[in-house]
């Protein structure tokens, strides 16, 4: 089940009141590879609540002058570090639990 804090369901609009920024600036972020908004079936672009935060730290950061580019690389090696956090746990769990990995995609193992 995903979180609430993940689910996309705040339009550009509504980030806009909540963040101050502007549409464009915010466009502009996901133009840049910061942020990945979902897409409705009219093309309306939809945000979570971790997109808002990701944006808020954004602009402080591009407030304090640093370049896009280099606030993608941050963002880039946050998710790298934290997926493989993320997969050593699992691997950890597997290990202690001794599931194979054919269980732990829902099948059986031999």
């Amino acid at each position: 089940m995903t979180s609430y804090r993940e689910k996309k369901v705040i339009t550009i609009g509504i980030v806009h009141e909540l963040t101050g920024l502007s549409e464009r600036k915010i466009r502009y972020y996901e133009e840049r590879g910061l942020i990945f908004p979902a897409r409705s079936k009219r093309g309306t672009r939809k945000y979570s609540f971790s997109d808002i935060e990701l944006l808020m730290k954004i602009a402080d950061k591009r407030e304090e002058g640093v370049q896009t580019q280099e606030i993608k690389r941050d963002i880039l090696k946050k998710k790298s570090s934290k997926h493989l956090r993320d997969e050593m746990l699992r691997g950890q769990l597997n290990a202690h639990f001794n599931i194979r990995k054919s269980q732990h995609n829902g099948r059986s193992a031999p």
